[in-house]
């Protein structure tokens, strides 16, 4: 049982990104267009781009868009000039904060994302400043009252290196990032759809807030996602439930 309510931080996540469907499109779009330039618009010879077609899919994206975005990228003309680059920080109550971006101008893009950490009464850090915090894993969410010993005999004989209940009662299993489909797969093919499922970066260690300080961390996570460049943001921070 997890110290700590993982479903409250995926409910602020999740909703934050409902909030802004129309900006997830754009940068889902972005990362599509890329990951087909780099690995090819086939999503069997692809890993990346199928993680990302997946996500696209859960965000409800549809089919024709996705397909226009990667056939853009495998044909090599769209998402040339973009760059992946990864920024740390520390937000409110020294929580840790990875900021994915792709961008085609690092200047504007460090310059908007340092504001968002200045404005917010964090600071942004130095390379390896908070990643080594952090590790990539697939995650497959549930909500409270779903099947504990089905999910957990599903994930384990699939592949999964964990499977974790928080003290809500949500269900997180845990993948290595090479096996998160075909455990998803696995758990679909039981009649079972996660709330959440991504590969994404993972804490370590969690840092709980007070209600005063979650809400300014809410604020920069906020100002951070809203950002055109901003393609994924992580955090340790641990909500309280009542937010």
């Amino acid at each position: 049982m997890a110290g700590h309510s993982k479903w409250s931080n995926i409910k602020h996540r999740k909703a934050g990104q409902d909030a802004k469907r129309a900006k997830i499109f754009t940068k889902i779009i972005r990362e599509l267009t890329v990951a087909a330039r780099d690995g090819g618009g086939n999503i069997e010879d692809n890993p990346g781009l199928r993680t990302i077609v997946d996500k696209a899919k859960s965000a409800q994206m549809p089919k024709d868009t996705m397909e226009r975005a990667i056939a853009r990228g495998a044909g090599g003309q769209d998402g040339a000039e973009l760059v992946a680059l990864t920024y740390e920080g520390y937000g409110p109550g020294g929580v840790a904060i990875l900021v994915q971006t792709m961008t085609d101008n690092r200047n504007r893009t460090v310059g908007e994302v340092r504001h968002a950490f200045t404005r917010s009464g964090g600071n942004l850090g130095t390379d390896g400043s908070v990643a080594y915090l952090f590790k990539e894993k697939g995650q497959i969410n549930f909500a409270p009252g779903a099947d504990e010993d089905a999910i957990m005999e599903i994930a384990v004989n699939s592949g999964a290196e964990d499977v974790d209940v928080d003290e809500q009662g949500s269900i997180e299993v845990i993948t290595a990032p090479e096996d998160f489909l075909t455990v998803k797969e696995a758990l679909i093919k039981d009649g079972f759809d996660a709330a959440v499922a991504e590969v994404s970066m993972v804490p370590q260690n969690y840092c709980d807030l007070d209600h005063e300080t979650a809400e300014k961390v809410l604020c920069l996570l906020d100002q951070l996602e809203d950002l055109d460049d901003v393609t994924n943001v992580y955090t340790n921070a641990n909500f309280p439930g009542e937010i």
